[in-house]
């Protein structure tokens, strides 16, 4: 019999992935990941209560040192340079499905189980990752950048279930998660990103104008870093028509806004993508997801050495370099993810 490490967070998603897999008759023990000095010691202890009184052990992994150098301080970098950061996207094949599910192999375990809305699925070239059945709760788009072959030793308990489902689980069977709300999309970051650089002092650009496509100057940005392709609102300029960040223009620290027209692009050049399914057995029609929660769009895209060109069918909202371009099959089949690295405009 598998041995069976699964990640506990504390949420109701991961608890419920625990009470599947020990209602299956799976051996199972507990990892829970600390990742920052103010993770919530009572929460933990809470989890550590929960477990011994299911009979599951808990082993704690201090991963703050590896969480500080390969996601907060790639996040923080990403900003400096004016990009919009996915640090979801970078943690799991880092952290979640690196190095914590190295460490539940050497504590014995064959497989990590998480609290994932995502399906697996063996096919003759190795796992196939695909979206879970809740759409809304869907997170194939962040794990899209994990590598093929550590799904290998991976478990989805929650594939096949929605939301609403889990929280009845949890009530039919009496049990309250330790942690007491969802986790918000950025885990170590409790409100505002902006506030969050500010206390670690993180240097950033300065004040510059903002300007029509043709030069003509509307008014001063507080920092490049402070805004993102296709913002509407926070932009603190008057305008006969609403006005939106079409790009930002580094060498004179220039915000470039535009009508909702110039907000559309063609497509988008990426950096080297992770390959979940090779690409000669991807389907003649794909689809591009370029950020969380939009629905994929049909589109044309091609692979070289260096990145992933994705051609748009039809032209849409500019994606952000620094987010993460999915690709998917219409059976919602995870085909690669990457970096989006330039935006293609419309012409």
């Amino acid at each position: 019999m598998h041995n069976t490490a699964i990640a506990l967070s504390g949420g109701a998603d991961s608890l419920m992935s625990l009470l599947l897999l020990r209602e299956t008759g799976a051996r199972v023990l507990g990892v829970h990941a600390r990742f920052m000095d103010t993770d919530d010691a009572e929460q933990r202890e809470r989890l550590r209560s929960l477990c011994g009184d299911l009979g599951v052990p808990l082993h704690l992994v201090d991963l703050r040192a590896e969480f500080e150098e390969l996601v907060i301080a790639p996040f923080v970098r990403a900003y400096q340079a004016g990009l919009t950061p996915n640090p979801c996207a970078a943690c799991n094949p880092a952290i979640k499905f690196g190095l914590l599910l190295d460490r539940a192999r050497a504590l014995g375990a064959d497989r990590l189980a998480t609290g994932h809305y995502a399906r697996l699925q063996k096919n003759h070239y190795g796992p196939a990752l695909f979206r879970g059945a809740d759409a809304t709760k869907d997170q194939s788009y962040f794990l899209s950048r994990v590598p093929r072959e550590r799904f290998q030793h991976v478990l989805f308990p929650l594939a096949e279930w929605t939301k609403a489902a889990v929280r009845q689980g949890l009530v039919e069977r009496g049990l309250t998660p330790p942690a007491g709300r969802e986790s918000q999309e950025v885990c170590f970051i409790p409100g505002d990103y902006r506030e969050f650089l500010r206390e670690r002092k993180v240097r950033l650009g300065g004040p510059g104008p903002i300007t029509l496509a043709d030069g003509a100057v509307l008014g001063r940005h507080q920092g490049l870093w402070n805004h993102t392709l296709g913002q509407r609102k926070g932009l603190g300029i008057a305008y006969s028509e609403p006005l939106y960040v079409t790009g930002k223009d580094f060498r004179d620290n220039r915000l470039l806004v535009g009508l909702k027209s110039e907000t559309l692009a063609a497509g988008c050049r990426t950096g080297k993508p992770n390959l979940l399914c090779p690409p000669e057995f991807w389907p003649d029609e794909v689809l591009a997801q370029t950020i969380y929660r939009q629905p994929p769009e049909p589109a044309h895209v091609s692979v070289d050495d260096s990145g992933m060109t994705v051609v748009f069918v039809r032209p849409r909202t500019i994606p952000t370099p620094g987010q993460v371009a999915a690709v998917y099959s219409a059976q919602g089949q995870v085909l690669a993810g990457a970096v989006i690295e330039e935006a293609i405009h419309a012409a």
